[in-house]
């Protein structure tokens, strides 16, 4: 019996996953300088994918693979706003030059995807390690991609697209309103035990964005 041979690594999902990295990045980036940490980027581009080859038609679960594992690079590429800053705090740039973060950053993706060839077979392949978020990502691709999705998969997957455009729309709003001054971001308040200047103060804040 004769199989059908479809492609793995395909030019629209190579786009699809560089867009998704660089909006992924520049999210991570902003919510890291902003809350000090930066958020996984693989269980969202895997939904994202997935509605969005869906609708192009014709994709595959390796297809789908491939852009969130395109995708995925943003949650750690973005992890450079932890390093850079040190060399303006250790005195040793003066500023951010732009050429230089940029070899930075590509000596250190490039240097990443050469280590994890060796050791692929030592964490993957001859490890048990559960790896969770790796295991959500695969049961999620089986179910909404290829030829395994029903209608329900279908819809569960433009469901998720909805979800996430609708969240990224109403903290846009959001944001706006604080920057406007339209909404407060965030509540402090500090008070003193006792009215003595030496005794000691706490406080409390909240903070919204």
């Amino acid at each position: 019996m004769k199989t059908e041979s479809r492609a793995e690594l395909t030019l629209r999902g190579l786009v699809l996953g560089v867009v998704l990295t660089v909006v992924f990045t520049a999210a991570n980036v902003y919510f890291g300088l902003k809350a000090g940490l930066t958020f996984s980027t693989s269980i969202p581009a895997v939904v994202l994918s997935m509605a969005l080859l869906r609708w192009l038609g014709n994709t595959t679960a390796q297809e789908n693979n491939i852009v969130q594992t395109v995708a995925s690079t943003a949650g750690t590429l973005s992890s450079i706003i932890f390093v850079l800053p040190g060399f303006i705090m250790i005195g040793w740039w003066s500023g951010f030059p732009y050429w230089q973060s940029v070899a930075i950053c590509a000596a250190g993706g490039i240097l990443g995807v050469m280590y994890s060839i060796p050791l692929r077979r030592a964490l993957v392949t001859d490890s048990d390690l559960p790896y969770p978020e790796g295991t959500a990502c695969a049961e999620v691709i089986k179910v909404g991609s290829g030829d395994v999705a029903d209608e329900d998969s279908v819809e569960s997957s433009g469901k998720g697209l909805k979800a996430v455009l609708v969240g990224s729309l109403v903290s846009a709003l959001f944001l706006v309103m604080v920057q406007a001054r339209l909404f407060l971001g965030d509540v402090a308040h500090s008070f003193r035990f006792g009215p003595d200047p030496r005794a000691p103060v706490t406080g409390f804040d909240f903070q919204l964005s």
